[in-house]
């Protein structure tokens, strides 16, 4: 039990540390919003839809489904335009201190955590062939363990960059800081992009 808990948390911590869309959309709720409570929507919406892709890539219903080429196919193609538009709409976008419109209402903020969530050919590749395949290691009680802390880190992890971007907005009244990674970001998300494509040409997927 104990390797099944600390290999889900080393496992499920690697895969969601990188920056992406999810992680900065998260971080940004947390320092635009006026309060940190009023970020909830958007990190129990991405808590509760990486929570589905843990449950399904253990489950196994996921590799079923990516069984499929022409539907893996067409999530990739679909997924490398939506990180393209992604990467150039945090490229753009601008600071709280900057921006003159006001803060995502709740019903945006779970829209848009549901699109970055579920709509990321790169997540959703790295919870089926990394999550679920090393799931296939345990079995009873130890892969209920094992899912559980996959699940619980995405869950203080979302909470942490939420409280985190409260802290940054709060002392970077000028927005410098967010901008840097807004930009970080972007050029990261485009990296993945072009790797995701290179796979698709070569037809190793």
């Amino acid at each position: 039990m104990d390797n099944a808990l600390l290999h889900g948390i080393i496992l499920a911590f690697g895969l969601i540390l990188p920056l992406g869309v999810q992680n900065v959309f998260i971080f940004n709720q947390g320092a635009q919003q006026p309060n940190i409570l009023r970020s909830l929507p958007a990190v129990v919406t991405a808590g509760m839809c990486d929570t589905l892709l843990i449950i399904l890539a253990v489950s196994g219903i996921s590799a079923l489904v990516s069984t499929i080429h022409a539907l893996k196919l067409g999530v990739m193609a679909a997924g490398i335009l939506f990180l393209l538009y992604m990467g150039w709409s945090i490229w753009s976008s601008k600071t709280h201190t900057q921006a003159s419109t006001p803060c995502m209402t709740p019903k945006k903020q779970i829209m848009f955590a549901a699109t970055v969530s579920l709509l990321n050919p790169h997540a959703i590749l790295d919870t089926i062939g990394v999550i679920g395949t090393s799931s296939i290691a345990y079995s009873g009680w130890d892969k209920l363990v094992f899912t559980l802390s996959c699940i619980s880190v995405s869950w203080i992890w979302f909470i942490g960059l939420a409280l985190t971007g409260r802290i940054v907005g709060k002392t970077d009244s000028s927005g410098y800081v967010q901008n840097l990674i807004n930009k970080g970001s972007a050029i990261i998300i485009w990296l993945i992009a072009v790797y995701l494509l290179l796979i698709m040409l070569d037809g190793n997927f």
